[in-house]
């Protein structure tokens, strides 16, 4: 672009961009951080257990201290003496704990994740430190539910630990209630999935009829997100109905207007970067979608079925399913409808979902997400190239009458009225449009933000290498080379553009314009420094093809004048 303040403009709206939502998801009210702040005055010994006043009531608009009493037994199981109260269930992509009490499952590895770049550690997901609380409770309740505030049923398991061999694993707990009544909660997992199927199967040997309301909330300990300005993350709540494809629903908003909503259809899920958990509803009816904050610093976000009624001597199931896991948007797809939106590209959306599906296409062949990046690169400035040749050929003819301009500057020195009507004058004999060229650079705008939501959302590219130095494309450059050489490369470019030949200030802004976009760069992903730096330098040969072509032609006009 040849224009000093189009450039400056730019600038400034990415920055402005940057601040904004930095503030938006860590600083403003209603936001992680004001929750964080206000969690820090809450009784912290609320958070050291799995807190039974958590169970819903069948009422949501009730108070949970208010849910009637459970008839779950005490005692204790062989197995829960045996394992600690838990059973351990390992697939081929899942290491899960389930707690005996109450069927939760308490602690979650994601086998192929690891925790750090150099962890063998793998990360967990869900865990039931009582610092980092964050777990998926699901039971029943109502009038004659398992689970209330005053107690949980204790499962019965035949073994302690449970390993995937073929496609699918059905893990079996049972209890069996005080008239006989048998409740099986099975756990299914099938292979390469993080979608876990919870299967109630009540058998009612009683009398009379049994109500019950299946439930499933996630709980977690409200936390700060954490990220930087340059790479900032949202950690909240989220839910999907049937007025709203996709909602984020922060910490503090679940303290200061607790969710309520009926819906037939939707999801509640928890987020942080990269990985999310979200319990689906399997059954018809009306659901109430529902969210709260216990002990002041336990957030909930709830899902609640319609009564079912089970005639004596009958049996009914109802089923549900927890999705914990990265946020791969195929699989996420897969397990319900707009899951995968929880892939939060932002209000460029619409730009950034082909520009990922492009990056995932080119890595099928590719298998390096760098060299991908590069690819996208060589494919945009291609598409673009038809409107980026006027930017250049503007360029360059702002360069060739860069004499011209200089003179007119020794004619008419401080006189600003004279200087600019000769400006004027001077482009339009020479057919000269000093604003040509700021469509592309507008165009490349979108396609920068777009790109940089990509590589900051897609856990594709968490810890995924270019080469040599560079580990993970979606952090910083440890040794900030790329941000330097990009620095370069754009000091190049402005060499090869024309210098503004009226105002001694912008010129100074322009010569300090590659130093501040570098500076900026030390912090973003090094993936998104590595689309920058290709685009710069494919930018640079495009200049010199045309710059060169343009001289040639000029120089063989001239010799037919002569």
């Amino acid at each position: 672009m040849n224009s000093p303040r189009s450039i400056l403009f730019i600038a400034f709206l990415v920055v402005s961009f940057f601040l904004y939502q930095n503030w938006v998801i860590d600083t403003a009210p209603g936001t992680q951080k004001a929750a964080q702040q206000a969690s820090q005055t809450a009784n912290t010994a609320n958070s050291s257990a799995i807190t039974e006043s958590a169970v819903p009531s069948a009422d949501p608009s009730l108070r949970d201290d208010s849910v009637p009493n459970s008839t779950g037994s005490d005692t204790p199981t062989v197995a829960e003496a045996v394992s600690g109260g838990r059973v351990q269930v390992t697939t081929d992509v899942l290491d899960v704990a389930i707690a005996l009490r109450g069927g939760d499952i308490v602690n979650a590895q994601l086998l192929e994740f690891a925790r750090t770049q150099d962890s063998k550690a793998r990360f967990e997901l869900l865990h039931d430190d009582p610092t980092q609380l964050y777990i998926a409770q699901s039971g029943l309740v109502g009038k004659d539910g398992t689970d209330s505030s005053d107690g949980r049923p204790l499962f019965y398991v035949e073994r302690d630990s449970y390993e995937m061999t073929g496609d699918t694993l059905r893990v079996p707990m049972t209890y069996t209630m005080d008239d006989g009544s048998k409740i099986t909660k099975t756990f299914v997992f099938n292979k390469g999935s993080y979608a876990i199927d919870v299967v109630y199967s009540v058998q009612n040997a009683g009398t009379a009829h049994k109500e019950v309301q299946f439930y499933a909330q996630l709980k977690q300990i409200i936390t700060e997100a954490g990220g930087s300005m340059m790479m900032p993350t949202y950690k909240g709540g989220a839910y999907s109905w049937d007025e709203d494809r996709y909602e984020k629903y922060d910490f503090d908003d679940m303290r200061d207007k607790p969710l309520r909503i009926s819906t037939e259809a939707g999801w509640v899920g928890m987020l942080e970067h990269y990985f999310v958990s979200a319990w689906i509803p399997r059954a018809n009816g009306t659901k109430q979608l529902s969210s709260s904050v216990i002990g002041g610093n336990q957030a909930l976000m709830r899902v609640i079925y319609p009564t079912a009624t089970i005639a004596p001597n009958s049996e009914a199931e109802i089923r549900s399913t927890l999705f914990v896991g990265p946020k791969d948007q195929d699989a996420m797809a897969a397990v319900a409808e707009n899951l995968d939106l929880t892939v939060d590209y932002g209000f460029l959306w619409w730009l950034a979902q082909p520009i990922f599906k492009l990056l995932q296409f080119l890595q099928s062949f590719l298998i390096n997400w760098g060299l991908s990046i590069i690819a996208v690169t060589v494919i945009i400035k291609a598409v673009l190239y038809p409107l980026t040749k006027a930017q250049y050929v503007s360029m360059a003819k702002m360069r060739m009458i860069q004499p011209k301009m200089q003179a007119l500057k020794e004619r008419h020195g401080d006189d600003r009225q004279k200087m600019s009507q000769a400006m004027m004058k001077l482009y339009k004999e020479e057919k000269v449009n000093p604003l040509g060229g700021c469509l592309p650079m507008l165009l490349q705008l979108p396609i920068f933000l777009s790109l940089y939501w990509v590589l900051l959302e897609s856990v594709e590219l968490r810890h995924a290498p270019l080469f040599l130095w560079i580990e993970d494309l979606s952090a910083k450059d440890p040794y900030y080379i790329l941000p330097l050489l990009m620095g370069v490369s754009m000091w190049f470019m402005q060499k090869l553009q024309p210098t503004p030949a009226t105002d001694p200030m912008q010129q100074k802004l322009m010569q300090y314009m590659p130093v501040i976009f570098t500076v900026f760069f030390l912090w973003f992903p090094s993936g998104l420094v590595l689309y920058w730096l290709s685009n710069n330098l494919i930018t640079i040969g495009q200049m010199q093809w045309i710059y060169r072509g343009l001289e040639k032609k000029g120089m063989m006009e001239r010799r037919k004048k002569k």
